[in-house]
Formats: structure tokens, sequence, C-alpha cells
């Protein structure tokens, strides 16, 4: 494929999109980045509030944890990526037929 046909049809314009519209299309194509941001959130005010009461532990151990956890919830949300493409791919074919 030559450099002017595949830049023509990987343009995809979509107009004058608000921060609002992008991100509701935005999850609309991948409903896992609503988790993701959600799970982002929840995490830095987990990390916040625990940092300020965690007590006699050294700032070094307490990040250290707060690392492990958020691998820890970066790796269980592919997990749950994959395994949700996975049943929609391959064990629920037909239903998904039906709507295209």
């Amino acid at each position: 494929m030559t450099e002017e046909k595949m830049s023509a049809s990987a343009s995809v314009s979509y107009g004058e999109e608000s921060h609002s519209e992008r991100l509701a299309r935005k999850a609309r194509d991948a409903p896992f980045l609503v988790v993701g941001i959600a799970g982002l959130i929840a995490a830095c005010g987990y990390g916040a509030y625990a940092f300020k009461n965690r007590g006699k532990m050294s700032t070094s151990v307490y990040l250290m944890q707060l690392r492990v956890g958020a691998q820890g919830a970066v790796v269980g949300a592919l997990t749950l990526g994959i395994v949700y493409n996975l049943v929609n791919e391959y064990i629920l074919p037909s239903s998904n037929k039906k709507d295209q």
C-alpha cells in the first residue's frame, strides 16, 4: 500500500469534538478505558489518604508497596480486557454477527 493510500485511510475526521464527546466516543470504542480512568482516580485517592496515615512506615517502603498494588491492578485490568474480547470474538460470535 502506498504512503498516500495509508494516510488517506488512516485519517478519520471527527470534526469539532468537545472533550466530553471525545471521551464518550473513546468509551464506546474501548469500554475498559472508563474502568482504567476510574481505577486511576481511586488509586490516587487511596494513595494520598494512606500516605498521610502511614504511621512509622518509611516513604520508600510505602511507595514500593503502592507500586506493586498499581501493577497488580494493571495486570488485572489487562486480563479482564483480554477475556472480554476473547468471549465476544470466539465464544459468542453468533450474537455479535446479528448486531452488524
